[in-house]
């Protein structure tokens, strides 16, 4: 069984390299729709969704133990 430590440093690893795919991507991508936003906006945009994936897997994690 998983500690909630351990959950805790699971999703913050998953997230963390979330972020970094998730800020590479709008960098190629948002361009072809037409955005232009600075490297500073991008980092600010993939941190924000960052929080909510963080507390997303957290929660999640948790569900999943509680069934185990």
């Amino acid at each position: 069984m998983q500690s909630r430590r351990q959950s805790l440093i699971e999703a913050i690893t998953n997230v963390v390299v979330g972020y970094a795919l998730a800020v590479i991507t709008q960098i190629v991508v948002f361009p072809w729709f037409g955005l232009q936003v600075s490297l500073g906006e991008n980092l600010a945009i993939g941190g924000l969704f960052t929080g909510i994936s963080l507390l997303r897997s957290y929660a999640l994690r948790r569900i999943c133990e509680r069934w185990r």
